[in-house]
């Protein structure tokens, strides 16, 4: 019977340990996951503060492209820089030139900094493209946007000109019900 006592007392040591060990490793992996978590919160803090600064980076370099180009319509001498057409153009053209890419250039930093959907940039892109002087700096550009590629801004510009092709075949002077617009942003 002593053996028997023995032999038990031993099975429930055992079972004590092995609980004591669950319980253990029970602790350290509860340890582990708060810790995981903590982390995960830590990096989602670093990416929003990460999108947060691209945003003010891009509202910076906003404002300084409006006061580059602010200057260059308001002299005609710097204007004269900027004389980046494929066909010569008058001063006069030229600054309107320069003020539809300042027109263009905000809406598309307003979609990069998340103010419009791309379904909102199509709207705004449709009627600013009603336009004559608009699509003329349009097509005077197309060379320069041909390098942009595999970014946002070149899908963007793609956008626009399958827009201004459907424009032009449409027929319908309701130009507001022309063209499909872009998938839902994600």
């Amino acid at each position: 019977m002593a053996t028997q006592n023995v032999g038990f007392q031993m099975l429930r040591s055992a079972a004590a340990g092995a609980l004591l060990m669950a319980a253990g490793a029970l602790a350290a992996i509860a340890a582990q996951r708060h810790a995981m978590e903590t982390m995960r919160q830590r990096v989602e803090e670093l990416e929003e503060q990460a999108r947060a600064q691209q945003r003010s980076n891009l509202a910076w370099q906003q404002r300084q492209h409006w006061e580059l180009l602010s200057k260059a319509m308001d002299d005609p001498d710097l204007t004269e820089v900027l004389d980046i057409y494929d066909t010569p153009v008058s001063p006069q053209r030229r600054r309107q030139y320069l003020f539809a890419n300042a027109l263009y250039t905000n809406l598309l930093c307003y979609h990069r900094i998340g103010n419009l959907t791309r379904e909102e940039f199509f709207q705004h892109v449709r009627a600013m493209f009603q336009n004559p002087v608009v699509r003329e700096y349009w097509y005077a550009t197309r060379h320069l946007r041909a390098s942009l590629t595999g970014t946002e801004e070149a899908e963007l510009g793609a956008l626009v000109d399958h827009l201004l092709l459907q424009l032009e075949e449409a027929d319908t002077d309701e130009w507001w019900v022309v063209g499909e617009p872009p998938p839902a942003d994600e």
